[in-house]
């Protein structure tokens, strides 16, 4: 857990040193026989704004009223300023094979079929389009995808940037933060963000900075000031499905880790018996934080999701609808929230979307089991694991959202380095100069 002072998540880590980014530059992704690229700072740009974009546009009341058209015309136009900005910065389309990436290319065909089909109404059109443009910006972004943390520290310092705003929310209007609307949990004021959302991004950050910190990439004091402030919104927000997630995906990162690290070995053991001592001296404070005041009959049904759930699966389909599902919308049936990425992709993208996603997660899942031991192979089986798990409670896998930017950092994470680095340069044979024949019997 000790680190060099120089080091931290915020800064840009241990790696910093004795690199081309204390010159000023960063090192761009492969390094090959033809020397390093370059990695514009403006690439942690576009990765912010697709992160705006996957904000989304519902959530509760905020301090300044917000119209809801307004903040879809910033999410979008984030949405179209980040493929842009790719663009430029990527002008020679120099793009990284990913088995992650064509799998959602492919999922963008039953996304198509079923949407042109208008059963969800013009929106669906919408949908897909924004869906195209983030998977394209995505392809743009894969050239700087080397199996660096460069993406894992840009990710955390963007989600914290989130949470500090729900922070703000808090303490400038905490009435307004934690309204009886949502059984007081924590929401967000100043942006409209659900408690659920905010439990996401607070659970990532945490496990991606406990994890940093485990690999001595971020020193002890960046590490708390990031892990501590997360932990209380995560508390707050009183989500099951986020601290679940955490935990289990934090077991088996640190797992991976193991054999190979120390630190990580003290880590667990000193996590084991806290949990331990917890679960023994706070049980009854632990379940009533846990069931959040509901009755047995509703936690059972999972806060009434699944009376959504047999509803969706009851309702009738034809073959089509099966096959490729009833075109992109706002994840809802019956005007109800469906809550479930696979029952969401199946109402969406039909049985074909399912194969999909189900391939991508098994993609991912299969090469991180292949690498050997390393601080980016731990971080990519966390953000697997933590959107596995939510995929049951929550929907997002098939369509933008920070799910998918999930799966693409543990995907940068898992690319080989070196693979896409530039062919070495062949230096011209310099000619031999000819020497006559009767010089070289003067010899």
């Amino acid at each position: 857990m000790d680190g060099d002072p120089r080091r931290g998540v915020l800064p840009g880590g241990a790696e910093a040193a004795g690199r081309p980014e204390a010159a000023g530059g960063r090192t761009d992704g492969p390094t090959g026989p033809a020397g390093p690229t370059v990695a514009p700072g403006l690439v942690g740009v576009v990765w912010g704004l697709l992160v705006l974009n996957t904000l989304g546009s519902a959530g509760a009341r905020t301090i300044v009223p917000l119209p809801r058209s307004l903040i879809q015309m910033v999410t979008m136009g984030a949405l179209v300023t980040a493929f842009a900005l790719a663009l430029v910065l990527n002008a020679r389309l120099r793009i990284r094979a990913s088995a992650f990436l064509l799998l959602l290319t492919l999922l963008l065909v039953p996304s198509l079929i079923s949407s042109l089909r208008l059963e969800s109404g013009f929106g669906a059109l919408f949908r897909c389009t924004r869906l195209t443009l983030f998977v394209g910006t995505l392809w743009l972004l894969s050239r700087w995808w080397d199996g660096s943390l460069r993406f894992v520290r840009s990710h955390v310092r963007l989600y914290f940037v989130v949470l500090g705003s729900a922070a703000a929310g808090l303490l400038i209007s905490p009435g307004a933060a934690m309204p009886e609307l949502y059984g007081g949990r924590l929401v967000g004021a100043l942006w409209p963000l659900t408690p659920p959302q905010i439990g996401q991004y607070a659970a990532v950050v945490i496990g991606l900075t406990v994890l940093l910190a485990i690999g001595r990439q971020a020193d002890r004091l960046s590490a708390t000031v990031i892990i501590v402030p997360s932990l209380v919104l995560l508390a707050l927000t009183h989500t099951r499905t986020a601290t679940i997630g955490l935990l289990v995906g934090l077991l088996l990162a640190i797992g991976s880790l193991v054999l190979t690290s120390a630190a990580a070995r003290r880590f667990f053991v000193w996590t084991v018996a806290c949990a331990v001592v917890a679960a023994v001296g706070f049980a009854s404070a632990l379940r009533a934080w846990f069931l959040r005041g509901q009755s047995q009959e509703n936690f059972s049904s999972l806060t009434g999701r699944a009376k959504v759930w047999d509803a969706l699966l009851a309702a009738p389909r034809t073959t089509a609808e099966k096959l490729f599902g009833t075109g992109l919308s706002d994840k809802s049936f019956g005007g109800l929230p469906i809550d479930n990425s696979w029952l969401a992709v199946y109402h969406e993208q039909g049985l074909t979307g399912i194969t999909l996603v189900a391939a991508l997660l098994l993609v991912l899942g299969g090469v991180a089991l292949l690498r050997p031991p390393s601080l980016p192979r731990a971080c990519a089986i966390f953000l697997i694991s933590y959107c596995s798990i939510s995929s049951y409670t929550e929907a997002g896998l098939g369509d933008a959202s920070p799910y998918l930017l999930h799966l693409a950092v543990a995907a940068s994470l898992l690319a080989a380095p070196g693979t896409g680095a530039a062919p070495p340069r062949r230096t011209p044979a310099i000619p031999r100069r000819r020497v006559p024949r009767w010089a070289q019997e003067r010899r």
